[in-house]
C-alpha cells in the first residue's frame, strides 16, 4: 500500500504528494513533513505533543520547535490547496501549550491492479519503484561511475524516506494489502505512571538497587517541614524514613549498593548542615557521618563497595573537586584529576561496573563528563552548555539519562556514552532521574512537575514590613517568566509559553491590550532580555529559526529583531553600557567555561577590548556606572569598571546570590541589589542589599515559589516585577524502559546513516 485517504485528500507516500479536490496539481512535501503527518495519522483525534513529534521525527538530535512548526505549516498549505486558506485548520489543529492533532479520518487504499504490459512504455523510474523494503530498491551503480551514484542515491533515498518513515510507521500490522480505517477520539495512556499524588512537592527520587523501592524528599502543602519518605514503586502508602526534628529538613536520599542503608542531608534554618546515614528499614537512629555547607550545592553518592560516600565539589575547606569519605574512619581522600579554579563538579556517580565516575561540570552551564574511577583526565561527553537538572547511569553502563531545561520546562534525554547520540524521551516537565535494574530490565524514577507561573508587580509599600500589594499582570494558563521592566517604567517584556511556543512578549503597562509576541527569535531560558537606557531597544539572547545561538537587538515598538554580528559561536547574554559604541557579551569559551567580553561594535568585525573569565550573569548599574556580575567560581557578586580593568574588579558580597540561584538578583535604581531567595517560612523572600551594607527583608509570598530565572526592579519606584507560581507541585513518576530504545523512525535514521546520508 502506497496511498492513504486523509479527509478529502489523497496522500501518495512514494512520491510525497498530497492531492486535494479542486487543486490544479498535487503538492509535494518534504520527507520530515510527511513523517510528521505519519505520526499524527496513527491516531486521528489524539493530541500529539510537540515533544513526541520532535522525538520521533528528529530522533537523536536536539531540534528547536521551529522545524516542527515549518513542517506543520507545509502540511496545512498542502491540505488547503484548491479550497482556500481557511481549509488548512480543518485538518490539523494546534492545541495551545500541548501539540497538534489530526481532525479528519484516515484510510489506507489498496494499490490498483497492475496494468497490462506495454512494450512501448518507458522503463520504471525510481519514483515509481516499489518500496517493500530498502534492500529491494534498485541501487545498482556501474563500476567506475561515482558521479552517476551521487545523482541516483539522493533520489532513491528521498523515496525510501517517504515510504519507510511514513508507510511502515502507519501500518498497524506492517503487512501490505490490509486496509485499515481509523476513527478519532482515542487517547492512549502515558508511557509512565505517577506513584505519588500528595499535595505539595515530592523531590530527589532514589531507587533501591533492585528497583522495587523508591526514597524521596517530600514537602507538604504547608511547607513546614521536609522529610524522606520510602515506598514501593507502586502507588502504595509511603512511610517516613527518619524524624528530622524541630527546624530541620531532610533531603537528597541516596540508596546504598546493598540496599540496606540510605544516606541523606539534614539542614537547619540556622545554616547547619549534616550528612546522615540510616537503615533503609527505618529502624534505629540516623547517624551523622559528615558536616556540609548548607549554602552551596551539595551532592554525594555511595562508592561501589558501600564503604564510603563520593562527594562533588563543595564550599568546605580542603582541596577542590570531588572527594571520597571513608565511613568507618571518617577520613577524606581527594580524587586526583585536573580541574580549573572555576570548575564545579556536581552529582558524581560511579558507573554500574565501577570503572568510571560520571558527573556534571558547572551545572549552571553544564555538560556531562566522565573520568576513570581511579582519577585521571576527565572526558567531556556532551557539548550542551545547558542547565542540567539531574542525571543517572542506566544499568547497562553504556548510556546515561539526564534532564535538561528547555524553554520553560525540563525534559529527559538518553545519552549513548560511546557514540554521543542523544534521544529525547518525549516526557514533559521531567527532572531528577534515577535508574535501576528490575527483573533484568531498566526502570526509571523521576520528578514530574506541574506548574503555572504568572507575572506579579509588588508595590514598594510592601518593603519592608507593610502589607504586600500585589497585582497579577496578563492572566494566562501558561508559564510567564523573566519579567524585565524598562528603565522608564512604562514597558514590560517577559518570556512565556502561553501561545504553545516559548517566546518574548512585550506590552505597554498602561495598555494591557498591547501585549503581543516578538517574532523571529526563540529566547534563551537562562538569560533574560536587557533594556537599553532609553527604553527603546532590547538585547535578547536566543536562537534563530535555524537553531543557532545568537544575540538579537529588538525594537519593541516595531517588533523588529535584528541579529547582531557577535564574533563568538556561543553567546549567552549581552548588555548595554554607557558608551553606545560598546557592548558586553557573556560567551561560552568551551568545556563549560565562560568569559565576559567588552566589544567595540563601531567597526566590523567587532573588536574585543577586555575580558573577565568565569562570569555566569551580569548587569549594568546605571546609577553607579559599574558592571555587576555573578561568578561560576562561587557565591556572591563582583563589580568591575566599564572597561573591565582587571585591577579594579572587587568582590561586593559573599553570601548571595548562591551558585545555583545566580540569576535571581537585580540592580535597583539607587545601585543597591535586590535578591530573591526561599526559606521554609517564606517561599519567595526579597532581600534588599543597600549600598552601605544594610539589609532589608520582605516576604513577597509565604507559600509560593518565585521563578529562578530572573526578575527586575523599577528604577524609579522600586516596584518589583517577579514571576510567582500560581499552581505548583510535583510527583514521583515511574517508567519501565523498553528493551531496545528507538522507533521505526530512529531505525530509519540509522539506515540513512548506513547509506551515507544525514537523517535531518
Amino acid at each position: 500500500m502506497d496511498r492513504m485517504r486523509i479527509g478529502d485528500g489523497l496522500v501518495t507516500f512514494s512520491i510525497r504528494e498530497i492531492l486535494m479536490p479542486g487543486a490544479r496539481r498535487p503538492r509535494r512535501i518534504a520527507p520530515k513533513a510527511l513523517a510528521v503527518l505519519g505520526v499524527l495519522a496513527e491516531q486521528p483525534g489524539r493530541v500529539v505533543s510537540r515533544a513526541e513529534l520532535l522525538a520521533r521525527v528528529w530522533p537523536g538530535t536536539l531540534p528547536t520547535d521551529d522545524v516542527l512548526t515549518q513542517a506543520v505549516t507545509q502540511l496545512r498549505k498542502a491540505f488547503a490547496a484548491g479550497a482556500g486558506d481557511a481549509a488548512d485548520r480543518r485538518y490539523i489543529e494546534t492545541i495551545a501549550k500541548s501539540g497538534y492533532r489530526l481532525l479528519v479520518d484516515v484510510e489506507w487504499l489498496r494499490d490498483p491492479p497492475p496494468a497490462e504490459a506495454d512494450v512501448d512504455a518507458p522503463p520504471q523510474t525510481a519514483s515509481a519503484a516499489r518500496s517493500d523494503a530498502p534492500s529491494r530498491l534498485p541501487v545498482a551503480v556501474p563500476r567506475g561511475a561515482p558521479a552517476r551514484r551521487s545523482m541516483i542515491v539522493p533520489v532513491l533515498l528521498g523515496v525510501a524516506a517517504a515510504v519507510v518513515s511514513a508507510a511502515l510507521l502507519l501500518r498497524p500490522d506492517g503487512l501490505p494489502g490490509q486496509a485499515a480505517a481509523y476513527s478519532p477520539g482515542t487517547v492512549p495512556d502515558r508511557p509512565y505512571r505517577l506513584i505519588t499524588s500528595a499535595p505539595g512537592f515530592e523531590l530527589s527520587p532514589s531507587l533501591s538497587p533492585d528497583g522495587a523501592m523508591v526514597a524521596y524528599a517530600a514537602v507538604g502543602r504547608e511547607r513546614s517541614e521536609m522529610a524522606i519518605l520510602v515506598q514501593t514503586t507502586t502507588s502504595a502508602a509511603p512511610r517516613r524514613l527518619a524524624d528530622p526534628g524541630p527546624g530541620a529538613r531532610d533531603a537528597s536520599p541516596a540508596w546504598s549498593p546493598d540496599g540496606r542503608e540510605i544516606a541523606f542531608s539534614r539542614t537547619w534554618s540556622d545554616g547547619r548542615c549534616r550528612v546522615m546515614v540510616v537503615a533503609a528499614s527505618g529502624t534505629g537512629a540516623a547517624r551523622e557521618v559528615a558536616q556540609c555547607d548548607g549554602i552551596d550545592l551539595l551532592s554525594f553518592d555511595w562508592t561501589p563497595d558501600g564503604r564510603g560516600l563520593l562527594f562533588g565539589s563543595t564550599g568546605l575547606p580542603g582541596e577542590p573537586g570531588m572527594r571520597e569519605l571513608d565511613l568507618a574512619s571518617g577520613e577524606w581522600r581527594s580524587l586526583r584529576y585536573p580541574s580549573g579554579s572555576d570548575d564545579f563538579d556536581y552529582a558524581p556517580r560511579y558507573s554500574p561496573d565501577g570503572a568510571w565516575i560520571g558527573f556534571i561540570r558547572n551545572p549552571q552551564l553544564g555538560d556531562l563528563w566522565r573520568m576513570p574511577a581511579a582519577g585521571g583526565n576527565p572526558e567531556r561527553l556532551t557539548a550542551l552548555g545547558a542547565e542540567l537538572r539531574g542525571w543517572s547511569w542506566l544499568p547497562d553502563g553504556r548510556s546515561m539519562v539526564f534532564s535538561r531545561r528547555v524553554d520553560s520546562q525540563a525534559r529527559l534525554y538518553r545519552l549513548d556514552v560511546e557514540s554521543g547520540a542523544v534521544d529525547d524521551f518525549g516526557f514533559d516537565d521531567a527532572q531528577s532521574p534515577a535508574a535501576a535494574a528490575a527483573a533484568g530490565r531498566a526502570v526509571l524514577a523521576f520528578v514530574h512537575r506541574r506548574a503555572r507561573f504568572a507575572i506579579h508587580r509588588i508595590d514598594p509599600v510592601a518593603l519592608p514590613g507593610g502589607p504586600v500589594v500585589r497585582d497579577v499582570l496578563f492572566e494566562s494558563t501558561g508559564r510567564d517568566t523573566q519579567p524585565m521592566v524598562s528603565p522608564d517604567g512604562r514597558q514590560l517584556v517577559f518570556t512565556s509559553d502561553r501561545s504553545g511556543r516559548f517566546e518574548v512578549w512585550h506590552a505597554e503597562l498602561a495598555r494591557p491590550d498591547s501585549l503581543r509576541p516578538i517574532l523571529g527569535l526563540r529566547p534563551e531560558t537562562r538569560q533574560p532580555p536587557v533594556w537599553s537606557s532609553d527604553s527603546r531597544t532590547l538585547l535578547v539572547a536566543g536562537r534563530d529559526p535555524s537553531g543557532r545561538p545568537a544575540i538579537f537587538e529588538v525594537t519593541p515598538a516595531t517588533g523588529q529583531a535584528l541579529r547582531l554580528p557577535v564574533p563568538v559561536a556561543q553567546p549567552l547574554q549581552a548588555l548595554y553600557v554607557a558608551d553606545p559604541a560598546h557592548i558586553l557579551v557573556i560567551a561560552e569559551s568551551g568545556s563549560g567555561h565562560t568569559r565576559l567580553i567588552l566589544y567595540d561594535r563601531s567597526s566590523t568585525p567587532w573588536r574585543a577590548l577586555q575580558a573577565v573569565t568565569g562570569v555566569s550573569q551580569a548587569r549594568w548599574d546605571a546609577a553607579l556606572g559599574r558592571v555587576v556580575f555573578a561568578s561560576m567560581a562561587g557565591s556572591g557578586l563582583w563589580e568591575a569598571a566599564p572597561d573591565l580593568d582587571p585591577a579594579r574588579i572587587r568582590r561586593i558580597g559573599t553570601g548571595v546570590p548562591t551558585r545555583w540561584r545566580y540569576r535571581t538578583w537585580s540592580v535597583a535604581g539607587d545601585g543597591g541589589i535586590d535578591y530573591l531567595d526561599s526559606t521554609p517560612e517564606c517561599r519567595s523572600r526579597l532581600v534588599r542589599l543597600g549600598r552601605e551594607g544594610s539589609t532589608r527583608l520582605s516576604c513577597l509570598d509565604p507559600t509560593r515559589l518565585g521563578s529562578t530565572n530572573g526578575f527586575s526592579t523599577d528604577p524609579r519606584t522600586g516596584a518589583v516585577y517577579v514571576s510567582l507560581a500560581v499552581d505548583d507541585g510535583s510527583d514521583i513518576a515511574f517508567h519501565e524502559l523498553p528493551e531496545a530504545p528507538g522507533s521505526l523512525l530512529s531505525e530509519f535514521s540509522n539506515w540513512l546513516k548506513f547509506l551515507g546520508k544525514p537523517a535531518s
